[in-house]
């Protein structure tokens, strides 16, 4: 028996679920389970006494009645790109890891009524192909895309680059199917845009990172692809000025910024540095680093000027002319083809692997009312500097969401700098400025403990009272999100 099963009577169990979803589809050898039973931090690792790979609702259904019955814990898992070890099972409980890869089946998708039927182990990246076949676009946008499933996304409320404009996985979402803890089948698939008939039971399962259910399958809404879009890289002359610099595109171009993404100095040197082929987008120094773009579904705005500049981003460029004018805008690069756009993109979706090469780092994914953001920073920052830290700060400014990570400054050795009180100082702070310390990235495991401290109590009581009235056994996920 390998180290993977950890029961004496496991071999009963996992004849069971061979028998539900066939012999090829459970996995019980170490080799076998082992990129299951990690995050991709690599900080979590557990056990489990299986990992099931179900090819349908059905077959999820029988493995939840199954748990259900004989009390071991489901562990939903999708393509395993969390950061907080929510896919991970949690020492102490007999587990079994649910992963929904095999779920990957497109099962329509409606032209006329811009919407797609995808199942939960739909991988992003195969989602907008499909919908780019129909001239559709599906708007959820962020680097994991190639790797990250829809049931993930959903189950922790994905937001990434274009929240800004069309909204977190929430918003995308018109509809779910997802399997109960007594095995019970939520069929709600039909995709109607209003529907008042009781509690809205999609958005109770959307962002339960996987505790209070199992989503399945979803209904998303679909958008039209641009037909002209502007992309640049701007150095702003301060991060309270960006402000006004996105509602100045805001109201130039009718609503049309579909991100405003937050890029300073620190962030691109590390980027640069660790991938030298990526080029820098300007050439001196940047004060506030934007990167912006801008699309129109209007035939108009993708018309050619006469000096073979695209509407849209002839205007774009008037504009950015004004605001640099107004000494809002000190500099800017505006992407001339394709592969420039590629090339500013995959800068910023290399964000998180280049700070994780450069060396240890503590990430905070955080969110803040957009008018007090420069006061965090700025505090904050030199706050930081004092106590040895290096912040490498990015973020979806255009929703108020920084990843605020922190490295040692040079000449500092991490392992001597004072993390926990760097900790406290940024939540303190966050408290007093009225944000919060999980904007997109879900609680998981490792914001259990200051989910318990900054978390208001009555919210608490009432997540507790929703989890025990579904899940009296606690068979979904424990150890997650919940304190």
């Amino acid at each position: 028996m390998s180290d993977a099963i950890r029961k004496p009577d496991a071999a009963c169990m996992v004849d069971a679920f061979r028998a539900v979803v066939g012999d090829a589809h459970v996995l019980t050898r170490p080799e076998s389970v082992e990129g299951y039973l990690t995050d991709w931090t690599g900080q979590y690792r557990s056990s489990a006494l299986a990992v099931v790979r179900p090819a349908s609702t059905g077959e999820v259904a029988e493995l939840v009645r199954l748990c259900n019955a004989h009390d071991i814990a489901i562990v939903p898992q999708g393509g395993r790109t969390g950061l907080c070890g929510g896919g991970v099972p949690v020492a102490g409980r007999e587990s079994v890891v649910v992963s929904m890869t095999r779920m990957n089946a497109v099962r329509s998708l409606d032209v006329g009524g811009r919407t797609v039927i995808a199942e939960a182990g739909v991988i992003l990246e195969t989602l907008h192909e499909a919908a780019l076949k129909h001239d559709l676009v599906f708007p959820l946008m962020f680097g994991a895309k190639g790797s990250c499933t829809i049931g993930g996304n959903l189950s922790t409320n994905a937001g990434g680059s274009n929240v800004l404009r069309y909204g977190n996985a929430r918003e995308l979402c018109l509809g779910i199917e997802a399997v109960m803890p007594d095995g019970s089948i939520i069929n709600a698939l039909t995709g109607l845009r209003k529907d008042n008939t009781g509690y809205d039971l999609k958005d109770l399962l959307i962002g339960a990172e996987g505790t209070l259910g199992i989503i399945t399958a979803a209904v998303l809404k679909l958008v039209p692809t641009p037909k002209a879009r502007s992309t640049a890289f701007l150095s702003v002359v301060t991060l309270e000025a960006a402000l006004a610099v996105l509602n100045r595109l805001q109201d130039h171009t009718g609503g049309g910024v579909e991100a405003f993404e937050y890029m300073p100095q620190a962030a691109v040197d590390v980027i640069c540095e660790v991938f030298p082929a990526i080029n820098r987008p300007l050439e001196g120094a940047v004060a506030t680093g934007i990167l912006v773009e801008v699309a129109s579904t209007r035939s108009s705005d993708a018309i050619e000027m006469h000096d073979g500049v695209i509407r849209l981003e002839a205007e774009i460029i008037e504009l950015l002319g004004e605001l640099m004018d107004e000494g809002l805008v000190l500099d800017a690069m505006l992407a001339q083809s394709g592969q420039q756009r590629t090339d500013l993109w995959k800068m910023r979706e290399s964000t998180l692997e280049a700070i994780t090469e450069a060396g240890p780092a503590y990430h905070l994914d955080i969110s803040l009312p957009l008018a007090r953001i420069a006061r965090f920073v700025e505090e904050m920052d030199a706050e930081m500097d004092g106590l040895g830290f290096q912040p490498l700060t990015v973020g979806h400014l255009g929703d108020g969401n920084l990843h605020y990570a922190l490295s040692a400054s040079e000449g500092h050795n991490w392992d001597a700098l004072p993390l926990e009180i760097a900790k406290e100082k940024v939540f303190a702070l966050l408290a007093e400025l009225g944000g919060s310390f999980s904007a997109e990235h879900g609680i998981g495991q490792s914001k259990l403990p200051v989910m318990t401290r900054l978390k208001e109590p009555a919210q608490l009581a009432v997540m507790r009272s929703i989890k025990q009235a579904l899940d009296p056994n606690n068979i979904f996920n424990p150890g997650k999100l919940l304190p």
